[in-house]
């Protein structure tokens, strides 16, 4: 066992992370709607199939399969869950709340009662065990008749109806959530539109003018929702949701240099510029001059952003990216979304994620030199193919391995004067990828029986990742 001397603040919010549309199920009950989720269908091809120009939202069951409408069932098992989280020592549990269960179509005036109160029940359950909740109020689950009736992001009518969700669940649990995000992987939005911004692009029109209209109308609707939250809740802290992916530079030849650059501010930076900083960067200026993008902004939008920045920031981090100006097809590098070229210093998970411990410490020093603001890993771990023995163990040191390689990078980082309020570990209990819908790409510390074909008992078990976590949390990370 490995002593790690480097003490983690008292007080760091060790925990778990999940979403609605990934583990919940009951897609059909207490009168929710239709999300983008809903309609995704399973398999690998399945972001392929949604970005299809044409693609009707709707649900095709002669066709494909969807694990999301039933996913781990956790609608009716939440309370089993959140025992075993409690089990392991959880300080905090990361969960979203699924718009279409307080709006079904997103754009009523009043919001569903049935789908309040199962959060109230959520709420109670974590607080019952002292589990601190942290929500995502927009993960990856906008509501399909927003899609198919004002285009998405691309509507500005859609800010208003995020606004008035926003405030209704913020004036609902008010004394019951103290930590809040905005939007989910908000730079997604770049790679997955259809995801993130509610839109797929047609073949006629140009990627990226609707979407960085559409990202305007989504830091609008940000900067309401942290005005609304400090207005509602003065306490509580509200922040921003990025995928991070530090770049590096495949060789000292400056022009990759300057690209590697260029393209880690257009991912990493240009969300987080406007949503930490309140305005938007140069950077991004000087590119929608050169490639004639023209925002309309109504008046006072710019004066809101600048007034309501979020109030920390989490990410999520799975890789590093290493890119050159011009690359080869067979160079191209896998993993979440995100490209790149392959590094020749690293290893790959069976998806193709290379696995980088470091790239974490360069994340969070990066992060935190722009923006001196708190930081939250609220993503991070290891998609794997797990094996139940004979004995019904489950032994996941690949896991164990992949997570105190980087447990120890955030103690480092810490160390380096980084502000870290907490970690929780992406599917701490198996859920459906987004990616692919699979079941057998798993993370869990708790490993739940259901497969890809959809069969299996739900059963929850244990894995050894899950006594290893939570002796992690019990010595507050001095135990790795």
């Amino acid at each position: 066992m490995t002593q790690n001397t480097k003490r983690f603040p008292e007080g760091f919010l060790w925990g778990g992370a999940t979403a609605a549309n990934q583990l919940e199920g009951g897609f059909h009950e207490g009168n929710k709607g239709l999300n983008i989720a809903d309609v995704l269908p399973g398999g690998k091809e399945r972001l392929k199939i949604l970005a299809t120009p044409g693609f009707d939202f709707e649900i095709h069951e002669d066709k494909y399969t969807y694990p999301n409408h039933e996913a781990i069932d956790f609608y009716h098992r939440y309370k089993e869950d959140i025992a075993l989280f409690a089990e392991m020592g959880f300080k905090t549990f990361r969960l979203s709340i699924a718009w279409t269960r307080i709006f079904p179509n997103g754009d009523e005036l009043e919001p569903n009662e049935e789908g309040l109160a199962f959060y109230d029940r959520v709420l109670d359950e974590l607080h019952k065990y002292g589990i601190e909740p942290l929500v995502t109020i927009s993960h990856y689950e906008m509501p399909v008749y927003l899609v198919k009736n004002y285009g998405g992001w691309r509507s500005r009518e859609v800010v208003t109806f995020f606004e008035r969700y926003a405030r209704t669940i913020l004036t609902r649990y008010k004394d019951k959530v103290r930590y809040w995000l905005t939007f989910n992987e908000i730079n997604s939005g770049l790679h997955m539109p259809i995801m993130g911004l509610g839109f797929a692009i047609q073949k006629e029109e140009d990627k990226y003018q609707p979407t960085f209209q559409a990202y305007h109308h989504q830091f609008v609707a940000s900067a309401l929702a942290v005005k609304a939250c400090h207005e509602i809740i003065p306490e509580a802290q509200i922040g921003c949701m990025l995928i991070y992916a530090p770049t590096y530079s495949y060789d000292s030849n400056p022009e990759n240099v300057m690209n590697a650059l260029q393209e880690s501010r257009f991912f990493n930076n240009f969300c987080g510029d406007v949503q930490v900083r309140g305005e938007y960067p140069a950077f991004i200026k000087r590119y929608f001059k050169e490639h004639n993008i023209n925002l309309e902004i109504q008046p006072g939008d710019l004066e809101l952003l600048k007034q309501y920045p979020v109030d920390f920031i989490s990410f999520s981090y799975y890789m590093s990216r290493t890119d050159k100006k011009v690359k080869s097809p067979e160079e191209q590098g896998a993993g979440n979304i995100i490209g790149g070229v392959k590094n020749p210093f690293l290893k790959a998970s069976e998806w193709g994620w290379e696995i980088d411990p470091i790239g974490l410490r360069v994340s969070l020093n990066e992060l935190y030199d722009r923006y001196r603001k708190p930081l939250f890993i609220i993503e991070n771990g290891l998609g794997a193919k797990d094996v139940v023995e004979a004995d019904g163990s489950i032994n996941d040191d690949y896991r164990i391995q992949y997570l105190r390689d980087h447990i120890e990078q955030m103690a480092e980082a810490i160390e380096d004067g980084v502000e870290l309020m907490g970690y929780t570990p992406w599917g701490c209990i198996d859920l459906v990828s987004a990616s692919t819908g699979e079941m057998s790409k798993r993370y869990g510390f708790i490993y739940v029986d259901k497969h890809d074909d959809g069969s299996g008992t739900l059963e929850r078990s244990r894995k050894k990742s899950f006594y290893w976590y939570k002796n992690v949390i019990g010595t507050n990370g001095e135990e790795l």
